[in-house]
């Protein structure tokens, strides 16, 4: 955790579980993308004041760009890869989300090429998409200009306490039509 986020601010539900499957060879060994996405979680709680029921758990997959191209296209009606997709569980009544919060599925070579595109390390990328992903699992959004910004700045700030750069402080600010 970053000097920025300190365990006793921590507003992550008692019993929270983060249940990982690595559906793909080419990631790095399960211990290594838990830590990375333990961090990046509990930042995003922090940061974002979020709340979840005690027992609350978020499943994240780890899979490949053929396996995501699928569910993109099944979900989404785009028959392309793409670097992360969030399936909300909950839709709370009150303020409170749970106990499935959903599923966050990444892509490897996706995931990958874009590091090396944008000159960033593969976890400094993987954080971003995993606080991306936490977001949308929180009602986040960016399919309106104002939506984008809103997330984009939640993002920031999350990443920041993470230490990781602004990534989108040389691209503007564009809704998300695709």
């Amino acid at each position: 955790m970053s000097d920025t986020v300190q365990a006793a601010d921590t507003r992550l539900p008692e019993d929270f579980q983060i249940d990982i499957a690595v559906q793909s060879s080419d990631w790095p060994e399960e211990a290594v993308l838990a830590g990375i996405c333990q961090r990046a979680i509990d930042s995003t709680f922090v940061c974002a004041h979020l709340d979840a029921q005690a027992g609350s758990e978020v499943s994240l997959v780890f899979t490949s760009d053929e396996a995501i191209k699928a569910l993109n296209k099944r979900w989404r009606n785009k028959d392309k890869p793409t670097n992360v997709l969030s399936f909300p569980g909950s839709d709370p009544d009150g303020e409170i989300y749970g106990p499935l919060l959903g599923d966050i599925i990444f892509a490897y070579e996706t995931v990958c090429r874009e590091a090396d595109e944008m000159g960033i390390e593969f976890s400094a990328h993987l954080s971003h998409l995993v606080v991306h992903g936490m977001l949308h699992l929180f009602d986040y959004d960016h399919q309106e200009n104002d939506e984008a910004e809103a997330m984009e700045n939640q993002e920031r700030q999350i990443l920041a306490a993470l230490g990781i750069s602004d990534p989108y402080a040389d691209a503007p600010l564009i809704a998300d039509d695709d």
